[in-house]
């Protein structure tokens, strides 16, 4: 059997710079016609000019010919201003502002310390400009546990931003709960939506500790248990339009992600597109086996 589809696009991609950016960018490129690129660098991606150039890093590093399109973001820090959101909306190339809270993940210690009280004229304009806000949904007060990070988020952050502010566009990347899946499912349709990667729909939390510490699968957010898992594949497998490809694939140097204090990412670009059919064949092989014991019963 024969399955053709759609070139598709990853909305959530880290493709680094300097040597990293070579090493990894024919990667996505091979697979995906275009991505979101993620402003985490060092510095970060926090003027609508440095999109520009960190866009053209990439592009010298792709193959010959390649159609690849990176589609680039903003990283949003309590200084950020109104006037760089129009400026990002009239470039042309700048397709969103990503919010991390400060401490919550890689290169994340220029983030947002207070959204409501820094950035809310920034968030206003972006509702007027159409640009949407892409989330780390995560708290980072060192007093609620890890696996409660995005919950607590939820409640805390999110439900008042909508409330306060309907009309803004917001996707929460990478999502890894139930409680993630009901919350977007719960919003209105076409204002917030959620990315998914291979490493929540196919692994829970078991995967960090069998057989010993997994490095390799560690990731923020941290990877929860099963029903989440579980919740996260139903709501792919739904069609519903709310839940998106995002692999969040985020390379990083083995020596970092092999070491005493290991950093958190999966690379999974090379492979990713490979992991989702993975989700859906055993979804609809599973679908089918349930079938046809209800047929028997």
């Amino acid at each position: 059997m024969e399955l053709t589809i759609t070139q598709p696009d990853d909305w959530h991609l880290h493709l680094r710079d300097s040597d990293l950016l070579h090493a990894v960018a024919p990667h996505s490129a091979s697979t995906f016609r275009r991505a979101i690129v993620m402003p985490n660098l060092k510095p970060p991606i926090t003027t609508t000019a440095a999109a520009i150039a960190y866009r053209e890093s990439i592009l010298k590093a792709l193959p010959s010919g390649s159609s690849f399109d990176p589609l680039m973001t903003l990283y949003l820090t309590d200084t950020t201003s109104p006037s760089e959101i129009k400026l990002a909306r009239q470039s042309g190339v700048v397709y969103g502002v990503k919010l991390y809270p400060a401490g919550a993940t890689t290169n994340s210690q220029d983030g947002v310390t207070d959204l409501f009280g820094k950035c809310l004229s920034v968030l206003e304009e972006m509702v007027r400009q159409n640009m949407p806000l892409l989330v780390h949904g995560e708290v980072t007060d060192p007093d609620v546990d890890i696996f409660d990070r995005e919950k607590v988020f939820i409640e805390t952050v999110l439900e008042p931003l909508i409330q306060q502010l309907p009309q803004l566009k917001i996707v929460m990347e990478h999502i890894t709960t139930m409680d993630a899946v009901k919350f977007v499912e719960s919003c209105k349709e076409g204002f917030v939506a959620a990315t998914v990667t291979p490493q929540h729909l196919l692994l829970n939390r078991n995967s960090l500790f069998q057989g010993g510490l997994q490095p390799h699968n560690y990731c923020l957010p941290v990877l929860k248990r099963e029903m989440h898992r579980e919740a996260i594949v139903q709501a792919v497998t739904s069609g519903s339009k709310k839940f998106f490809l995002g692999t969040d694939s985020a390379p990083h140097e083995r020596r970092r992600k092999e070491s005493s204090n290991g950093c958190a990412g999966i690379y999974s670009s090379p492979i990713a597109l490979s992991l989702y059919a993975k989700v859906f064949e055993e979804e609809l092989v599973e679908g089918d086996t349930e079938e046809r014991s209800m047929e028997g019963s």
